[in-house]
C-alpha cells in the first residue's frame, strides 16, 4: 500500500510539473508588445501580438519590448552661444521603437545613448547661432536636432519622431538685461499708443470744430438767403402795391375825364384834369413821370392865358 501511493504520489508530481512546464511554454503577446526570444542564448526570433509556444528550457524570453511611442525628459544640458553666452537648455524626445532586435543587440543603454547623443547634438547645433538666434528658433533647432537623431538612432532600431526644447534658461545677467529690454519695448509701445491716441483724439476735435463752422457757415449762407429772398419779395410786393394805386387813380381819372368829354368840357379842362391827374400819379415822390408833347403845349397856352387874365 505505502509504495503504491508514494509511486502514485511522484506520478502526480511528474505530471504536474509536465503541465507547468507546458503552461510556461505558451506566451501571449499583447497589442503595441513584442517579445524577443532566444534559443540556447543565440536570438531565435521576435514574437509579435498573438499566441506563441517556446520550447522548454532552451529558449527564453530575452526582452520584452514596448512599441508605444514613448517620451523621455532629459535634464538641463550646459550649452555655449556662437557669441559665448553659456546657458542651460533641457529637451524632451518622442521616440518609437521601430526594430526589437536591433533595439536589443544595438546600443546596451538606449536611452542613455539618446541623451548623450541629444547633448552633442543640441551643442553642435546652439554653437553656429548667436543668443537672440537661439530664443527665436526654436521651430529650427527641433527640426534640425530631430533629424539629426534619427539618423543616428536608425541603426538602434529607434525612429525618433519629434524633439522638443523644453525651456531655454540663459545666465542670470542676461535675465536681467532681457527683462529691462522687454520693459523699455513695453514702455516704449505704451507711449506711441498713447501718443496716437492723443493724435487721434486732436484729430478728431479738429474735424469736429471743421464740420461745425461749415455747418454754421451754411446756416448762415441758408438764413442771407432767406432774408435777400424775403427783402426781395417785400419789394416786389411793395412796387405790385405802387403799380396797383397807380392803375387805379389812373383809372379814376380817366373815367373822371370820360365823364367830362360826355358832359361837354372843353379841351382845356381837360387838359388841367390830365395835369392833377399825373400830379396825383407821381404823389410827392421820386418817380419820373413822361408828360406828351401835346399836353405840354397846351399846358403852357394855359399858362399864357392866366397871365393875360392876370394883367
Amino acid at each position: 500500500m505505502s509504495n503504491g501511493f508514494i509511486g502514485l504520489f511522484v506520478v502526480v508530481i511528474v505530471v504536474l510539473i509536465v503541465l507547468m512546464l507546458l503552461i510556461s511554454c505558451i506566451k501571449i503577446v499583447p497589442q503595441a508588445r513584442a517579445m524577443v526570444v532566444e534559443r540556447l542564448g543565440a536570438y531565435q526570433a521576435t514574437w509579435s501580438t498573438g499566441l506563441h509556444f517556446k520550447l522548454p528550457i532552451i529558449d527564453r524570453v530575452a526582452r520584452r519590448v514596448d512599441l508605444k511611442e514613448q517620451v523621455v525628459d532629459f535634464a538641463p544640458q550646459p550649452v555655449i552661444t556662437k557669441d559665448n553666452v553659456t546657458m542651460r537648455i533641457d529637451t524632451v524626445v518622442f521616440y518609437q521603437i521601430t526594430d526589437p532586435k536591433m533595439f536589443c543587440y544595438g546600443v546596451a543603454n538606449p536611452i542613455m545613448a539618446i541623451e548623450n547623443l541629444t547633448a552633442t547634438t543640441l551643442r553642435n547645433i546652439i554653437g553656429d547661432l548667436e543668443l537672440d538666434q537661439t530664443l527665436t528658433s526654436r521651430e529650427t533647432i527641433n527640426t534640425k536636432m530631430r533629424a539629426s537623431l534619427d539618423v543616428a538612432t536608425d541603426p538602434w532600431g529607434i525612429k525618433v519622431n519629434r524633439v522638443e526644447l523644453k525651456n531655454i534658461i540663459p545666465p542670470a545677467a542676461i535675465q536681467d538685461a532681457m527683462e529691462k529690454q522687454m520693459k523699455a519695448e513695453r514702455e516704449r509701445r505704451e507711449a506711441i499708443l498713447r501718443a496716437e491716441g492723443e493724435k487721434k483724439s486732436t484729430i478728431l476735435v479738429a474735424e469736429g470744430n471743421k464740420e461745425s463752422a461749415i455747418l454754421d457757415a451754411e446756416a448762415e449762407k441758408q438764413a442771407a438767403i432767406l432774408r435777400a429772398e424775403a427783402q426781395k419779395e417785400a419789394m416786389i410786393r411793395e412796387a405790385e402795391g405802387e403799380a396797383e394805386a397807380i392803375l387805379k387813380v389812373q383809372k379814376a381819372n380817366a373815367d373822371g375825364i370820360r365823364f367830362l368829354k360826355e358832359a361837354g368840357a372843353d379841351e382845356a379842362v381837360l387838359t388841367m384834369k390830365s395835369l392833377e391827374a399825373f400830379e396825383k400819379a407821381a404823389d410827392g415822390k421820386a418817380t419820373k413821370i413822361i408828360i406828351p408833347s401835346e399836353i405840354q403845349g397846351i399846358a403852357g397856352l394855359v399858362k399864357s392865358a392866366k397871365e393875360v387874365m392876370a394883367e
